[in-house]
């Protein structure tokens, strides 16, 4: 079964698919500037130890974001395998 889950929500060595990225104006743009855009597919290598920022693994980089930028951000992920 697949669900639809925030960026922020998602657990370390967690895979997903990204489906929307929200905001509005200046930080929508940042973030898809980032490579973070829908079908691209995201893990979880990494949180900070007080859990901000968190590192994501897409494409062939390493990205880290913080929890107010990765709120804007909806992964599906397969309930069963993650």
């Amino acid at each position: 079964m697949k669900s639809s889950i925030c960026l922020r929500m998602m657990e370390v060595n967690q895979k997903g698919i990204i489906k929307t990225v929200g905001g509005h104006g200046e930080m929508g743009r940042r973030i898809r500037d980032m490579g973070l855009v829908p079908g691209v597919e995201v893990q979880v290598v990494g949180r900070a130890p007080l859990y901000d920022p968190v590192a994501l693994r897409l494409r062939d980089f390493t990205l880290t974001l913080r929890n107010n930028e990765a709120d804007y951000v909806f992964v599906e992920i397969d309930d069963e395998t993650n």
